[in-house]
């Protein structure tokens, strides 16, 4: 996949992960958020390897999401839990495979329409 166009969906995902932010309260932005934050370390995950298929780029993201929230099990050091969080919440992991699945359908109908002639 051409990088440029990975490139600005990485840079809409941050713009719409902060638009989230200052639009609405609750458990919008929060879970919105956890779904975005997949969906950027999926389009980081195609930035490094752009043959990646839908389905294992939407596996790593995802698994690395889910990895993310168990480890704030334990103790995330302070500097980094503005990045990684800091409380594990077992409805973030629902989130995250939304993400993941999201932006593997969006990755999919991509390919597909570069595809077909």
């Amino acid at each position: 996949m051409p990088r440029l166009p990975v490139l600005l969906a990485a840079v809409l995902t941050i713009v719409a992960g902060l638009a989230v932010r200052l639009l609405w309260d609750g458990p919008v932005p929060k879970y919105a958020g956890d779904a975005l934050y997949t969906v950027l370390i999926y389009a980081l995950v195609v930035l490094a390897a752009p043959r990646v298929r839908p389905w294992a780029a939407a596996v790593v993201a995802g698994g690395l999401s889910w990895a993310i929230e168990f480890a704030q099990l334990g103790k995330i050091p302070p500097f980094l839990r503005p990045l990684l969080g800091s409380t594990f919440n077992p409805p973030d992991l629902l989130w995250y495979a939304v993400g993941a699945a999201l932006a593997c359908a969006a990755h999919a109908l991509w390919r597909s329409r570069r595809a077909t002639p």
